[in-house]
């Protein structure tokens, strides 16, 4: 049987074989020890098939040494092939798991809770112009996972103090979140102000986490550059169920 065979030697584990042909072949990627039997018309265990487009790609599926092989085993006709090696994409970019930020969960209630105030899980301050399209969903994500929320008594209206509110919020609720969006930020609050929660305990513990809703960096740092540095999730590359699950993991954690 004729065949077109390329060595690829060793190679990694995710590594990408691009193979271009000129017609329609079959294409079988396989270990040393598959081609060997392949070559001698033997049993053998190949990754591939027939491959009607051109190029094909596949992955190395375990790192050592592997071989191309081209045929036109029941076809008719010929074919030339050229084989070239892609490198592996990139590793995933992961964020830190927030039950690894310090002290961004407060364990037991602080000494300046006020006299029968309730204490919380998780609260949320936000303007009430997100509420229908993020706040409502990540609470009620939220409470089905057991979680004590509140936020209705946190929803910010012009003229509020941002200080008093979420200082209230944080002081009665073990986590606090603050929903970052446009609409937020339009509403007047001076900067110094949310600044000033972020880093209100004298060690700087962030106690705080943001919550990017259809908001940009850029948008955030012009709004408060201490904040833009905090460790933070954004409604952009997560959903609210995401949200809520790693909120509700940090919270068990403690």
């Amino acid at each position: 049987m004729q065949f077109i065979h390329t060595d690829l030697g060793y190679k990694q584990r995710g590594e990408i074989v691009e193979v271009t042909l000129t017609a329609g072949a079959n294409v079988r990627l396989m270990d040393s020890s598959n081609f060997s039997g392949y070559k001698n018309g033997c049993q053998h265990r190949y990754y591939g098939g027939l491959a009607k487009r051109s190029p094909i790609r596949l992955a190395i599926p375990s790192s050592g040494r592997w071989h191309v092989a081209v045929d036109m085993q029941g076809l008719v006709g010929s074919t030339r092939a050229s084989v070239r090696i892609l490198p592996a994409p990139l590793p995933e970019i992961r964020e830190t798991p927030l039950a690894e930020v310090p002290s961004l969960v407060r364990n037991n209630p602080p000494p300046s809770v006020e006299p029968n105030s309730q204490y919380h899980d998780v609260f949320i301050s936000h303007a009430s112009e997100d509420k229908e399209d993020i706040v409502r969903p990540l609470a009620n994500a939220l409470s089905s996972k057991g979680l004590n929320v509140w936020y209705d008594e946190f929803t910010l209206r012009i003229g509020d103090s941002l200080r008093q509110k979420i200082d209230r919020g944080l002081a009665s609720s073990r986590v606090g979140l603050v929903v970052l969006s446009p609409s937020f930020i339009s509403k007047g609050w001076t900067n110094y102000e949310l600044d000033g929660i972020v880093i209100r305990s004298v060690s700087g513990e962030q106690i705080l986490l943001p919550i990017w809703h259809n908001i940009t960096k850029q948008q955030v740092i012009d709004f408060s550059p201490s904040l833009a540095d905090k460790v933070a999730r954004s409604t952009a590359t997560h959903t609210v169920d995401e949200i809520a699950d790693e909120i509700a993991d940090l919270l068990n954690s403690k």
